[in-house]
């Protein structure tokens, strides 16, 4: 099976999964009132129908190194997709990056009110802890509550919002700290890499992994979030919004710190490769097993959306 074959079907698995989800039965039990039902409307906008699914995709290959079939970890996969899409519905926002395109299609704020964005993401966020709560997700309720606390701390204040945080920082208060590598390699590690670590782990998790195999998911985990975040600041330099799905150039145009800005086009495209050679490192361990995840770090350093 191609790597574009495995990511269609982790696509499509978790489409699946997430509409199951996502339906007004489901968040509400019966019709909703109208309120509620905008604001389904608003989450569902958020989620479905877009998106590469990158981060499902580790989730249900880092299971399956372990003989996790695929359905089982689907919904662990749909709870992370959650949790990521209301931090792009937050992030868009005015008072934060204040785009108007995300996937080629209208921000959530765009398409209803900035209110209903931030209710929206809220929903979405608390939606992916009841998910991995649920009984179907795992039978093992310990697996569960391993489950609900990795995703709680990379999703926090020590993970993507405390990257986040660091960002904006350095965005709306001038914090000059930011303008080092150093400090942006922290920044992009908890805003980027947390969650593409928690989705890595996850597999390891939900397949009882022994800690030497956590550890080494965790690393190739941190590898390609960084990567994912330099090839991301490679884009927004040289990508153009009509093949990218969302506006470019707004780095340099807002003087921002980024590895590209500090190391130049050559060096931080020289990191990116080392980068990848690092996360590939990570899966000595696994052998052939790993090729799928070998070849997502791949996908993530060459992608041009």
């Amino acid at each position: 099976m191609t790597f574009a074959q495995s990511l269609a079907d982790a696509a499509r698995l978790t489409e699946a999964a997430l509409a199951r989800i996502l339906s007004e039965k489901s968040l509400t039990g019966e019709a909703p009132e109208p309120q509620a039902g905008r604001l389904i409307a608003a989450m569902r906008h958020a989620v479905l129908g877009g998106g590469k699914r990158v981060r499902p995709l580790l989730v249900i290959e880092s299971a399956t190194l372990f003989g996790v079939p695929a359905e089982r970890s689907a919904a662990t996969a749909a709870a992370l997709e959650l949790v990521h899409c209301y931090s792009l519905a937050h992030d868009d926002l005015p008072a934060m990056d204040n785009d108007s395109l995300r996937r080629g299609q209208p921000t959530v704020w765009t398409a209803y009110d900035e209110w209903t964005a931030i209710l929206a993401g809220d929903g979405l966020l608390t939606l992916a802890f009841d998910v991995l709560a649920r009984p179907e997700t795992h039978a093992d309720a310990e697996i569960r509550v391993a489950l609900v606390a990795a995703l709680a701390r990379a999703s926090g204040a020590a993970g993507m919002v405390g990257g986040q945080a660091l960002d904006l920082m350095a965005d709306k208060l001038g914090d000059p700290a930011v303008a080092s590598v150093d400090h942006i390699r922290r920044l992009q590690a908890m805003k980027t890499g947390a969650l593409l670590v928690f989705a890595c782990e996850a597999g390891g998790i939900l397949g009882a992994a022994s800690t030497i195999e956590r550890k080494a998911l965790a690393d190739f985990g941190a590898a390609l979030g960084l990567a994912f975040q330099i090839a991301d600041d490679l884009l927004d330099a040289e990508g153009d919004a009509a093949t990218v799905g969302k506006a470019v150039a707004k780095d340099a145009a807002a003087n921002k710190a980024t590895l590209v800005s500090l190391l130049g086009l050559s060096a931080a495209k020289a990191m990116l490769a080392e980068t990848e050679a690092k996360a590939n490192h990570a899966l000595a361990i696994f052998g052939a097993k790993a090729d799928v995840l070998r070849a997502a770090a791949r996908f993530v350093v060459n992608r041009r959306s």
